[in-house]
């Protein structure tokens, strides 16, 4: 017997189910470049400027980073400067994506999750036709992702509005936005209808309430600050409008395709068994389902519109969008997993902080990563269970990985790499707890695709020294460096998982 089935017979063959997809997940916006190529037009990450995270105050000031103003816009479009605007070069997977898809492909990827910008097909969002060069872009990605027996999971708005329509429409709060958005849909999943069978509408739809720039394009030196919650739930409800509708045109287009909805799932503890904070633990989790139980569920939950009441919230509804959101929900749920937090009635005197965006109450079980995130491999298991449990849909962990600062080291085959045993931990026990819920608690899974299998730009910091690939990229967080790509340690463990189905992260 090879070393790899003796592995997995030591493991027990503890594999996932026949027909688990395997893979990784990247965005347009954070490893593309060529932000000004092929008739590209600017998009909200374009002027999105690099900060750097000296402290970790730096770090948790999430808003900070993701908000920005005209003025900075104006001055963002005045300099070509990609040094200071990192989303533009990013790791140039836009000239290099043969290269890296037969690495990703190496790995045994069946699945590989990419986001298609909206503003290179059409460049101001407004159009009326599409730009062709685009299009024939990712006609070239998807059938490279294809010719190499891996399945394309596409993005269709991935943290990347046009620029245009945000200084125009306000973005996302303009209803206009919603005819937009269903004609890019109706290009792209009419031009890759047989090519696509998995699709997402908006990644982390709920993030429109940590980074609404963003995820809604909406400007918030435009507003009151009275008034902002009101615009930010306004232009959420066009996004679930045009989630549903976006449903229903993938679904004519390709009758075989599936389309999901994509969450922020984080779990949240109880701080202690006292029942004020059960009970804070309770309505905080609310807030990490609203979003996915109207794409889910087809209708507000009544807790939301409790909120809304509450808070003299007055969403403007079209005739007949309660009937759509009713008619098309999603098909699948997909979410991202990076850390749990705790939920106290009275936080004085704790230690409180941030999980992947989100403001928490540490946990004084659990081992933090460099940027202050919980690892946290049993909330992953109970953040399935809780989703099946609730929405009885199969579910896609489409994000999941550790951010570090890696070392590009010599190896002893006179190459480099990186010796990376503190992410093929992280992702061993993340993979144990996803098969527990699978197997143990029987979870009904289409996949798992980690974040991200190749290093690209961090998204709200706008880094490139916060790292999560299997593939180190030579690139500095000002841009410099080859952009030769390095195999990590990770690479090899990797493929070893996904060529045993799972058992390899057993062994």
């Amino acid at each position: 017997m090879s070393d790899l089935e003796n592995a997995s017979a030591a493991a027990g063959e503890r594999t996932f189910p026949d027909g688990f997809l395997w893979g990784g997940a990247v965005a347009a916006n954070q490893c593309e470049g060529g932000w000004r190529e092929g008739g590209k037009g600017v998009s909200v990450s374009d002027v999105a400027r690099y900060r750097d995270p000296s402290t970790m105050g730096d770090i948790n000031d999430v808003h900070g980073f993701c908000d920005i103003t005209d003025e900075e816009i104006d001055r963002a479009l005045e300099n070509d400067d990609e040094r200071v605007y990192p989303k533009r070069h990013g790791i140039d997977f836009y000239h290099r994506y043969e290269q890296d898809i037969e690495l990703l492909a190496g790995m045994g990827f069946s699945v590989f999750r990419f986001s298609i910008a909206w503003s290179r097909i059409f460049p101001k969002g407004d159009e009326t036709e599409p730009n062709e060069a685009g299009l024939e872009f990712y006609d070239r990605v998807i059938d490279c992702c294809r010719a190499h027996g891996m399945e394309p999971l596409v993005t269709l708005s991935h943290y990347e509005p046009p620029l245009a329509l945000c200084r125009t429409y306000n973005g996302w709060l303009d209803r206009r936005t919603i005819g937009f958005f269903l004609r890019f849909v109706d290009v792209v999943t009419r031009r890759y209808a047989g090519r696509v069978r998995y699709w997402l509408t908006f990644n982390e739809v709920d993030s429109i309430l940590r980074h609404p720039f963003m995820t809604g394009g909406l400007i918030e030196s435009r507003f009151s600050p009275e008034e902002f919650e009101q615009v930010e739930y306004q232009a959420m409800h066009h996004q679930f409008v045009a989630s549903a509708l976006a449903v229903k045109t993938a679904h004519e287009n390709d009758s075989a395709c599936q389309v999901g909805c994509m969450l922020t799932k984080r779990t949240i503890y109880p701080y202690s068994c006292r029942p004020a904070d059960v009970l804070k633990a309770q309505q905080e989790m609310r807030g990490v389902y609203a979003f996915a139980d109207v794409q889910v569920r087809g209708t507000y939950p009544a807790y939301l519109l409790s909120r809304f009441e509450r808070r003299g919230i007055d969403i403007r509804m079209e005739p007949g969008d309660e009937a759509i959101l009713a008619a098309y929900p999603v098909d699948f749920v997909s979410c991202s997993y990076y850390s749990s937090t705790c939920a106290a009635a009275d936080e004085t005197n704790l230690e409180v902080g941030l999980e992947n965006t989100a403001r928490g109450v540490k946990n004084p079980y659990l081992q933090t990563s460099a940027w202050g995130w919980s690892i946290d491999p049993t909330g992953l298991r109970i953040s399935l269970v809780d989703l099946y449990d609730r929405y009885g849909k199969p579910i896609f962990v489409v994000e999941n990985g550790l951010g570090a600062q890696d070392e590009l080291v010599d190896d002893d085959r006179g190459g480099k790499t990186v010796h990376d045993g503190y992410r093929i931990d992280y992702l061993r026990r993340h993979i144990q707890a996803m098969w527990e819920a699978v197997v143990e608690d029987g979870v009904e899974m289409l996949g798992y695709t980690t974040w991200a299998p190749i290093d690209l730009i961090s998204n709200s910091t706008n880094q490139m020294s916060k790292r999560y690939g299997f593939v180190y990229v030579d690139v500095n967080d000002d841009g410099t460096g080859s952009y030769e790509r390095y195999k990590k340690d990770s690479y090899e463990w990797y493929r070893r998982v996904i060529a045993t189905n799972g058992a390899y992260a057993f062994a």
